[in-house]
């Protein structure tokens, strides 16, 4: 609660789901209550619904996540909301990319704060007070000083700070174990007890960098392709209102990148236009979308995070359809 600046003046607007851990403890309606602070429950997580509270309500800060805040600032109704109260949004259960953490403190003037963690204990917080490059990239350093934090490579040797691996972490208040769960067990603790992650990030001292969860990364021939990096650079097209980059089968590569987009209202976009869009970005050519698939919304969880997996089951049940098709009907003998 200390470094999110909860204290008795706080009022705490509660959208997301109430007994998720991000909104109940991280530091979510605990924190607040421990620091004297109170909490207004929303009824729907739409622009019109939250900001009226906040104006209503004097809210002082709004836990959200990334479907929230996309809907957010797409939406003009904000412009209507006197938001003056309000001093901080966060943004925890998924990565929210720089552009969109950028803008939101713009277009409601006040600070952001990045929550990254897992309901297993660990527990990041951007700082109120860090520097610009931290707020809008980084995904905070541990709230509490004995957290113990390490990055490791596929064979579990620490590597030095600035390279690629995953996250591992012991500390007070991260789980031992799994209760009578020694299989298990076994695969999420390295032998002298860190609790595996399963995030690829980069560290730099007591900072992290999420990279996105080990099996999000595109592996296209050998070829490692970012999601985060392609994600954020798709976002900067005028047209796409929120997007999401997952693998899909090939026959050839093993994967494939495959984009899917939610366009702004009146907007067109083809597979084309992004294409063209994203090679004036700079990406690397093996980096590229190799298929666009516009949706009226993306699927999301109770706690606000994109349903990858349901993404990836839908483009791979139209890949299979499109070879049954193109297979034509069986001819007999």
């Amino acid at each position: 609660a200390r470094v999110a600046g909860f204290g008795p003046d706080t009022v705490l607007l509660m959208v997301l789901p109430l007994a998720h851990n991000y909104n109940l403890g991280s530091p979510g309606m605990l924190g607040a209550i421990a620091a004297g602070g109170h909490m207004v429950i929303a009824p729907r997580g739409d622009a019109s619904t939250v900001f009226s509270l906040v104006e209503n309500e004097r809210v002082t800060c709004i836990p959200a996540a990334v479907p929230l805040v996309v809907n957010w600032l797409n939406d003009p109704a904000l412009d209507r909301f006197d938001t003056r109260s309000l001093t901080l949004v966060q943004n925890g259960g998924a990565r929210l990319s720089p552009e969109l953490r950028d803008r939101l403190r713009k277009r409601l003037g006040c600070q952001y704060q990045e929550v990254y963690g897992t309901a297993e204990g660990l527990l990041n917080l951007t700082r109120l007070n860090d520097d610009d490059e931290k707020i809008l990239t980084s995904s905070g350093a541990p709230i509490c000083d004995d957290d113990e934090i390490k990055v490791v490579d596929e064979d579990g040797r620490e590597v030095a700070d600035g390279e690629r691996g995953e996250l591992v972490t012991r500390g007070p208040y991260t789980i031992a174990g799994y209760y009578n769960a020694p299989a298990i067990n076994a695969r999420a603790f390295t032998a002298d007890g860190f609790y595996r992650m399963g995030d690829i990030v980069v560290k730099r001292g007591r900072y992290v960098w999420a990279d996105g969860r080990k099996g999000d990364l595109i592996n296209r021939g050998g070829e490692k392709i970012n999601i985060d990096e392609v994600e954020n650079l798709m976002l900067k097209h005028p047209a796409l209102h929120s997007v999401a980059l997952v693998a899909m089968p090939d026959p050839v590569y093993g994967e494939r990148a495959c984009a899917f987009g939610v366009l702004r209202a009146g907007a067109t976009l083809t597979f084309e236009e992004l294409s063209r869009f994203l090679l004036e970005q700079g990406i690397a050519k093996f980096k590229l979308p190799e298929r666009l698939e516009i949706v009226p919304e993306f699927p999301v969880s109770g706690a606000g995070k994109i349903l990858r997996r349901t993404l990836r089951e839908i483009i791979e049940a139209k890949l299979a359809a499109e070879r049954s098709q193109s297979a034509g009907p069986r001819r007999g003998p």
